[in-house]
């Protein structure tokens, strides 16, 4: 008989892991300008679409399919989801030892991530990329890039980043995070800046917006860090709290670094910051201790801020929403200092954090997990960029004029407030 307390847990945790999308479409949406807003929150709601679709055709099936040889890949055998209901129906007749829960749950809680992390990428583009581009690539990244490398991280005993390497990632850290931030800022580069990208100054059109948004990923995220754990005990308890300890650190953090840098905190920062926050803690989230949670999200602020501020300005980067500054760097350094503040007893390994053990064996492991990774989203994310660049006739970008008029109304012809006459430039 399966637990119904986990049961019952993961569902909840399932279903507030999809809210997560929603709340992205509202926070980078608040963010966008006056006359991309629509075009912005719908990029996150047409990935639910293109996603959902697609996890069931063959994602699910290339990241947790086969019998386990592959290190890379799961298999074809579960295409199409075709025999999960029958293995749904002879678990209930027999539960496996160590069942919990019906495992059919895992196919939409893994749906769910990979909605999130596909929308997350869409920050980098707003503004200027043609929208059938950007899902035809998020359509291929899905199965080339997210499926594999969560075969690679979670696939188990065999894997290549998770076992072989032996780097930890509790809930996504280098499946979501790293992933999705990398790519982002090489869509980014693609592209090139958005028009008057650095002579004018971008204002997040709709400061309540991001607000909202922020406050539905936070509460998404109890889920999607808590339900890491697959059942409703004690860890999970701990992930949860980390969660709050984290984001609650970062959202401080951003605050001090804002006034001591402008002289004024801001609400977009102070969101912002506890977003970093969420973000840092996510690789280790069921793995360090409250106090170190707390000292993660006190340093993740000022280096996704200096990211944020500086980067971009040095090297020339348009990171429309700052996915790249707050995804991909959060991830990055949470991966690291999990490496540091690993608990050895919860270790998913025989290595416990450098700061317990002094043993430097889990932060080489997490250092090469995280390099292993960036190679396999470059490599990959640059052949699906030429790929799609083919498919559109050489131009992922739109018009000039287009963009100048704003997405909103040329491509989707809709204007979020019809009855305002000013300027958006």
């Amino acid at each position: 008989m399966y637990d119904t307390g986990s049961t019952a847990f993961m569902m909840i945790c399932t279903m507030l892991v999809f809210f997560m999308t929603p709340g992205l479409a509202f926070f980078y949406g608040g963010l966008s300008r006056r006359k991309n807003v629509i075009n912005t929150m719908l990029m996150c709601f047409a990935v639910i679409g293109v996603v959902g679709l697609v996890w069931v055709a063959a994602g699910w099936s290339f990241a947790y399919g086969g019998d386990g040889s592959l290190s890379w890949f799961g298999g074809f055998d579960q295409l199409g989801l075709n025999g999960v209901a029958g293995k749904m129906l002879a678990e209930a007749a027999d539960v496996p030892d160590g069942t919990v829960y019906p495992t059919i749950i895992n196919v939409m809680f893994q749906m769910a991530f990979a909605m999130i992390t596909a929308a997350i990428v869409t920050g980098s583009v707003a503004g200027r990329m043609k929208f059938g581009a950007v899902l035809t690539f998020i359509a291929i990244w899905s199965l080339v890039v997210y499926s594999p490398l969560a075969h690679m991280v979670w696939g188990g005993a065999g894997s290549l980043i998770g076992d072989k390497i032996g780097a930890l990632d509790f809930a996504g850290g280098d499946v979501v995070h790293i992933s999705s931030g990398v790519t982002g800022l090489l869509l980014a580069l693609t592209l090139g800046g958005r028009r008057g990208f650095g002579l004018t100054s971008y204002r997040p059109h709709n400061v309540p917006f991001v607000a909202l948004g922020a406050g539905l990923l936070w509460l998404g995220w109890f889920g999607f860090n808590g339900g890491s754990e697959f059942a409703a005990d004690g860890i999970a308890a701990l992930a949860i709290l980390n969660t709050v300890v984290a984001s609650a650190a970062g959202l401080a953090s951003w605050l001090v670094v804002e006034k001591a840098q402008t002289g004024k905190p801001t609400l977009v920062g102070g969101v912002t910051g506890l977003v970093a926050g969420l973000v840092v803690v996510t690789p280790g989230a069921g793995f360090v201790e409250p106090w170190a949670a707390a000292v993660m999200g006190l340093i993740v602020s000022p280096v996704c801020y200096f990211a944020i501020s500086k980067l971009k300005a040095k090297f020339g980067y348009d990171d429309a929403l700052d996915a790249f500054g707050c995804h991909g760097v959060g991830g990055l350094l949470g991966g690291v200092l999990t490496g540091f503040f690993c608990v050895p007893e919860l270790s998913w390994t025989s290595h416990g954090g450098l700061l317990y053990t002094g043993d430097f064996s889990l932060l080489v492991s997490q250092v090469v997990g995280i390099l292993v990774t960036l190679v396999i989203v470059v490599v990959l994310d640059l052949v699906i960029i030429a790929v799609v660049r083919a498919l559109f006739h050489g131009e992922l970008r739109v018009s000039e004029h287009d963009e100048a008029l704003g997405l909103d109304a040329c491509e989707h012809g809709e204007s979020a407030y019809p009855a305002y006459t000013g300027l958006d430039a």
